[in-house]
């Protein structure tokens, strides 16, 4: 199983027989990450184990702090201060001319699995600093296809298989082929690994992509994904009037509630073909 997942005893009751049992459940495994720009501690977040130097360098490019793979000298897991060492640290080091990023005491570097930075300098930055207008992306999608993309992003979840309790974000192209899925007990982390993993292999901007997320869409998920240049987010659950407002500002397609052959389009309808 890995970190990702780890064995805790339970004792189960069954109230339609009257069963009581004791065994052992797999659960998601959740540890704090920190960030560090040029050793200098920038954020903690609490994640799954894995992927961590996507979720580094995806978390740097949704925050405005990078635009590019260029803007990465080198990315690396180093040993933090608890011993045994749990690599719990990832220090990324900038390309010459970067600017180093500026802390702000009104945005929150302390992050949650529930919640990742969503103050007013990650508002101002979606809106002033992203590289890439999602709204002149000419591309179009099908209906059916998008409505069909939770249903293939939940059969790509193994850690839920075994857990129940892990997140997922998935990164799909036009024609509906799945390039990336990454897991997290943070739908943000979740995201951010996967814009991290297209980063890292120079793939940026994402025009002409979907990504797809378990759960709902919030403002900082429509958020990341302009930060990347898609200009496509798909829900399984429902957006907030943030989200909604966000995309229709930023010209991204916003579709939610997509479950089998359904699916609500809040913003950017012009982009999706009915077949």
């Amino acid at each position: 199983m890995g970190r990702a997942s780890a064995r805790r005893p339970i004792v189960r009751f069954d109230l339609g027989d009257g069963a009581v049992s004791r065994r052992p459940d797999t659960l998601a495994a959740e540890e704090p990450l920190e960030i560090r720009v040029g050793r200098a501690p920038l954020a903690v977040t609490m994640r799954t184990p894995g992927d961590d130097l996507d979720l580094a360098v995806g978390f740097l490019l949704t925050e405005g702090i990078i635009g590019a793979a260029g803007d990465v000298r080198t990315a690396q897991l180093c040993a933090g201060d608890a011993s045994p060492n749990t690599y719990n640290v990832v220090d990324v080091t900038l390309a010459d001319g970067v600017a180093p990023p500026v802390t702000d005491p009104t945005r929150n570097f302390y992050t949650t699995s529930s919640c990742g930075v969503c103050g007013k300098a990650s508002i101002d930055a979606v809106r002033t600093r992203s590289r890439h207008a999602v709204a002149d992306d000419p591309v179009r999608f099908a209906a059916p296809l998008l409505a069909s993309l939770p249903a293939r992003l939940r059969a790509a979840q193994p850690g839920f298989d075994r857990t129940g309790g892990l997140h997922a974000a998935g990164l799909f192209t036009a024609s509906g082929e799945l390039l990336c899925v990454r897991e997290d007990v943070g739908r943000h982390n979740a995201v951010d690994k996967v814009i991290g993993w297209a980063v890292r292999g120079g793939r940026l901007p994402l025009t002409g992509h979907v990504l797809v997320v378990s759960g709902r869409a919030s403002f900082e998920l429509t958020q990341k994904a302009s930060m990347a240049g898609i200009p496509a987010l798909v829900a399984v659950s429902a957006p907030s009037t943030l989200a909604v407002d966000l995309a229709a500002e930023l010209g991204l397609t916003l579709v939610a509630f997509a479950r089998g052959t359904t699916m609500n389009v809040y913003a950017g309808v012009e982009r999706v073909a009915q077949t």
